[in-house]
């Protein structure tokens, strides 16, 4: 059954499409999002109703839309739990703010003559929930505006900015940055200026901040006073980023106050949290080594002195590549094992079953032979796949098997991933690599693609060379890096036989893997493509 999906009551009027998750022939599940709206003061997350496979898309990246809106054609399968509502993460209800019970109502006299300090709590954000603070817009001292973003809160779903109910001066900040808060609690304390006109107590008649309301409902919980310091050369206007920009940025630990936003109507996109990074890697300044590794910066050159020069641009594939390799370097303690494997019986026996890789319509090269060693090593030395976990204290073993093999396109190095090779044959894993390595080269990887490798190959051997030194792909603790074969003279005791000798370098996580397992790692490699028929033991 096909069934039309609809915006569901976002509560903000309408907002803008600034991420799509989702694309035609998608399956998806129930909950799962499907885009992220945005409008002035929030960002949410809209998820799908039901589960099914999405036949057509209504939307496009910058449409607005609004409550009724079509998003999508879903064709409904028979089992599918249908839901009443569809329930949005990210509703925004105008709702009062908990207020203190009023005070007596001063004199005239009286107001004129003082200032009052206004509580500030947290409006409803639904179903008394609790979300995160991560960023602070405000500090001790500003003056502020009615309806001006005092902090940030974002839940798992969608981020939302709360405003100011008054006009004044903020005399007190009583949450800091990545403390949780509820309905209720109170953040700011801000002086207020009563004039001869005002016959109410402002405490008692302030309209409520409207936020989004957030899941995982829980119990308030109260903040200890701190005084937020005075942001450094950032923006004093409200930063607009979407839940998946605001999770890049604190991955990297970015500021976003300090991020030059490029996207339509001042948004911060992926791209420039990319780009701040990449500029912060590479600043040539004094103050550079007291930031980083503590490396000097290289003396920047005017190679226009010396003869003519062209400049040309990095691609944004080549950007990245170098942001993620120069991470792994300076982060991962590498050594490189080397080692030669005898390959002269394993390449006979290829060329004899070339005939039937032809039948099958593949064509069978070295690469599937690599695999299928490298997953029987892999579960036989569990530590060659792990990573190291955040604390640095565990490893995490992985039961899964999924090996990357680097892709030079035109554009950059790409990584895509084959999953479960230790269980699909040499004819499999010729065909699935032929095709992964064809979208790279014509620009059709998917995201997925290239996640959730255990292990990387990258193979030189149709270039040439005699060894070299890969950088490993943390969170992996390890890469195994292969050469051109050649024919040499190998002593058998007697005489020298000629033997086609193939070319290993193992780069390693040198805190996961020690010198001894990596040579047992490569001697193991090399026993295994000399004998292959021992996988079958």
């Amino acid at each position: 059954m096909i069934e039309l999906i609809r915006v569901p009551d976002i509560g903000t009027g309408e907002g803008e499409v600034i991420e799509l998750f989702v694309k035609v022939g998608d399956r998806i599940e129930a909950e799962q999002s499907l885009l992220t709206l945005e409008s002035d003061k929030a960002s949410m997350e809209i998820p799908a109703p039901k589960a099914g496979v999405i036949k057509s898309l209504a939307v496009k990246l910058g449409d607005r839309l609004k409550e009724g809106d079509d998003l999508l054609e879903l064709e409904i399968e028979d089992d599918a739990v249908v839901s009443a509502e569809p329930e949005v993460e990210a509703k925004v209800e105008p709702t009062a703010a908990p207020a203190a019970p009023a005070p007596a109502l001063p004199s005239v006299a009286e107001v004129a003559a003082e200032n009052v300090i206004e509580e500030i709590h947290v409006p409803d954000i639904g179903s008394s929930g609790k979300a995160r603070v991560i960023e602070l817009l405000v500090a001790v001292g500003d003056q502020i505006t009615e309806d001006q973003s005092l902090l940030t809160l974002e839940s798992d779903k969608a981020s939302m900015e709360i405003p100011s109910p008054v006009n004044g001066e903020v005399v007190e900040v009583l949450v800091r940055l990545d403390a949780e808060v509820g309905m209720g609690d109170l953040i700011f304390k801000v002086k207020v200026a009563q004039t001869v006109s005002q016959a109410t107590p402002a405490a008692a008649e302030q309209p409520a901040a409207v936020a989004p309301s957030i899941p995982k409902p829980s119990a308030a919980v109260s903040v200890a006073p701190v005084t937020a310091p005075a942001p450094e050369k950032r923006k004093t206007t409200a930063v607009h980023a979407g839940p998946a920009v605001r999770k890049l940025a604190r991955e990297f630990g970015v500021d976003l106050g300090l991020v030059t936003a490029t996207g339509p109507h001042q948004r911060l996109v992926k791209e420039d949290i990319h780009a701040y990074v990449q500029k912060a890697l590479s600043k040539q300044s004094s103050g550079a080594t007291e930031q980083g590794s503590g490396i000097p910066p290289i003396p920047e050159v005017d190679f226009a002195r010396f003869g003519d020069i062209e400049e040309v641009p990095m691609t944004r594939l080549q950007q990245i590549g170098a942001l993620n390799l120069h991470r792994s370097w300076l982060n991962v303690p590498h050594v490189t094992q080397f080692e030669s494997a005898d390959m002269t019986d394993l390449e006979a026996f290829r060329v004899s079953q070339k005939a039937v890789a032809e039948k099958a319509g593949v064509k069978l090269t070295i690469l599937p032979f690599l695999l299928k060693a490298c997953a029987h090593l892999l579960k036989e030395m569990p530590d060659f796949n792990s990573s190291l976990a955040p604390s640095g204290k565990a490893l995490i073993r992985k039961k899964y098997v999924h090996l990357g093999f680097a892709v030079d396109t035109p554009d950059g190095l790409l990584v895509p991933v084959i999953r479960d090779v230790d269980q699909k044959s040499l004819l499999q894993l010729s065909a699935e690599a032929a095709e992964l390595a064809d979208k790279a080269r014509n620009k059709k990887l998917k995201a997925e693609d290239m996640q959730g490798a255990c292990f990387t190959i990258s193979s030189l051997g149709h270039i040439g060379g005699t060894g070299f030194t890969p950088i490993v792909n943390a969170p992996e603790v390890a890469i195994l890096g292969v050469s051109r074969a050649t024919m040499q003279p190998v002593w058998n005791g007697a005489s020298f036989d000629p033997r086609l000798m193939l070319p290993l370098s193992l780069s390693y996580d040198h805190r996961v893997i020690n010198g001894a397992a990596a040579a047992h790692f490569t001697r193991r490699l090399s026993e295994i493509l000399a004998e292959i028929r021992s996988l079958l033991l």
